[in-house]
């Protein structure tokens, strides 16, 4: 039985993502005094208040973008059906990109020690990153149309799927040296839950079709693929030849352990400008050898009949007689460098903060304007101006009392490729002495 992988999903996932997007930091907070939320990208920006945040609802966020279609090109051809696709196509990139983040806040709090502050959390994070070529979905097309006749040749690599699901359990420190320099660092504790890596490192097909007797078609095909797949609970069927025939999903356990950790510092070079600086999630996840299986494949297969060629099967990957064996996945960091001066006693700042986050499969860097407004550590707004990868976008924070709500990327319709929310509630604690 031939069963479809992920490639499937990641095709409407990269389709439909303009849908779904939503930001795994928020950075219009992250000037933000009253907010426990920029701890996320720098452990030496704490809040001036303690916090507790609520369970689950404590701070949620789901995030998303792509370099491909956006969500006016989508609607399109889900609204019209005889749209025509290859102007879709048209709009495809060579190198198509999708990354979702998505994490929610189990339990965290912290609070303030003299000159420091303590932090605790457990949240849960997915990450997701696909990449696939436009050729990739121009074969598929021609195929299924049947849109091109005699000999075609199709060279298609560089595809992968990546997703990582994982808990981290964590305990940050931040310290005021002096008057001018706070440090901050968070060890984690990552307990893996599941973990998939796709690569199709080469996908030739030298496809046949004939004019009028299309029962002649035939198809060559040769890859050089690797796939490996780790998570208690997650198992594979292989049918009397070796071959993948099933995925079973059991209850999710914990099939890895590992280790991160977040540096972070903030100095005052006069009482109206600051600098800052911090990595993220710089940790990895060593899988254990009986929660992984791995396969790899360099095969040649030929098919007499184009109808049943499936580029994202089981079958066509050659992927058999799969081996346990451990392995260890490295987390997506993120490093941020800021910049801001302060008006009006402190109240009103201007600043700069410059991301980049080294993704599965692509780097992303993202310079944004931040203008934020906090007279005092109940209401804290900011208003925020991205620009990335060659576009730009505007987003708004805003901190009232236990509530944080933001989006770096507002969603207004038209052509969006990137937006994200966030999203908690939480008890306010004693402020700093």
């Amino acid at each position: 039985m031939k069963k479809q992988i992920l490639f499937c999903i990641s095709a409407i996932v990269l389709l439909c993502a303009p849908l779904l997007m939503q930001g795994q930091y928020l950075r219009g907070s992250y000037y933000m005094d009253g907010s426990s939320t920029r701890l996320a990208l720098n452990p030496a920006m704490y809040p001036q208040r303690g916090f507790i945040n609520l369970p689950v609802i404590g701070g949620t966020y789901l995030e998303m973008s792509t370099n491909a279609l956006g969500y006016k090109d989508i609607m399109e051809y889900v609204e019209d059906e005889n749209i025509n696709t290859n102007n879709l196509l048209g709009k495809l990139s060579p190198l198509n990109t999708v990354d979702i983040n998505f994490g929610t806040e189990v339990l965290s709090f912290g609070f303030h020690t003299k000159k420091n502050f303590i932090t605790f959390g457990v949240a849960t994070k997915v990450n997701m990153g696909i990449q696939i070529p436009k050729n990739m979905f121009e074969y598929m097309q021609n195929v299924n149309n049947e849109t091109f006749t005699g000999e075609k040749h199709y060279d298609i690599a560089n595809q992968k799927v990546n997703i990582n699901a994982y808990t981290e359990v964590g305990v940050g420190f931040s310290r005021q040296i002096n008057k001018r320099l706070t440090i901050g660092a968070k060890a984690k504790m990552l307990l893996g839950n599941a973990n998939m890596d796709l690569n199709i490192n080469k996908m030739q097909v030298d496809a046949y079709l004939p004019e009028t007797d299309y029962q002649n078609s035939y198809a060559d095909i040769t890859t050089d693929i690797e796939f490996a797949l780790s998570g208690k609970g997650v198992t594979f069927e292989e049918d009397q030849d070796g071959y993948i025939e099933d995925i079973n999903i059991g209850e999710f356990g914990v099939g890895g352990y590992g280790a991160a950790l977040d540096l972070g510092v903030n100095y005052a070079i006069t009482d109206q400008l600051t600098v800052s600086a911090a990595v993220v999630d710089l940790g990895f996840i060593s899988w254990s050898k009986e929660a992984t299986t791995v396969y790899a494949s360099k095969a040649q297969v030929h098919i007499d009949d184009n109808n049943e060629v499936d580029v994202i099967d089981f079958d066509t990957f050659g992927l058999k007689d799969g081996v346990h064996e451990s392995r260890r996945t490295t987390l997506c960091s993120t490093v941020s460098v800021g910049a801001e001066y302060g008006f009006v006693n402190n109240k009103v700042g201007l600043g700069l903060l410059s991301t980049t986050r080294f993704g599965a499969n692509r780097t992303v860097t993202e310079l944004t304007a931040v203008a934020t407004y906090r007279p005092g550590t109940m209401f804290n707004a900011s208003v925020s101006y991205s620009m990335i990868g060659g576009y730009d976008t505007f987003g708004l924070a805003l901190k009232l009392g236990p509530l944080m709500v933001g989006t770096d990327y507002m969603f207004l319709g038209g052509n969006s490729k990137q937006t994200n929310v966030y999203m908690g509630l939480s008890i306010p604690l004693a402020k700093k002495k």
